[in-house]
């Protein structure tokens, strides 16, 4: 079983969208998380460490996760989607693209 954690900036839109769409797999477990500190669920150490694969939606998603967690970074491939904070929460477009991308990863 892999842990699968998704991250945009608020933990509102995107990240949450895709936790959701990808919460009834049964091969993987899911979290969703933001970078920015008034996150609805902020990004802690323990959810890096815990992660086996990270998907940043944004190249400064990445950045972030890299200079505040990099201690917490032993293990987990991080991989960004490059989806850009265009989408409301469950937006179909959004998930089309979630799929499309997270697919190639995930299977």
């Amino acid at each position: 079983m892999k842990n699968v954690l998704f991250v945009c900036s608020q933990n509102r839109l995107r990240s949450p969208t895709a936790e959701q769409v990808f919460s009834t797999r049964r091969d993987i477990e899911v979290a969703s998380a933001g970078t920015n500190h008034d996150a609805d669920t902020p990004l802690t150490h323990e959810l890096v460490a815990w992660a086996d694969i990270i998907f940043v939606m944004e190249k400064v998603h990445r950045t972030k996760l890299q200079k505040k967690f990099k201690a917490s970074l032993k293990k987990a491939r991080v991989i960004c989607l490059d989806i850009p904070d265009d989408y409301e929460f469950m937006d179909l477009e959004l998930i089309d693209l979630l799929k499309a991308r997270v697919s190639r990863y995930l299977g």
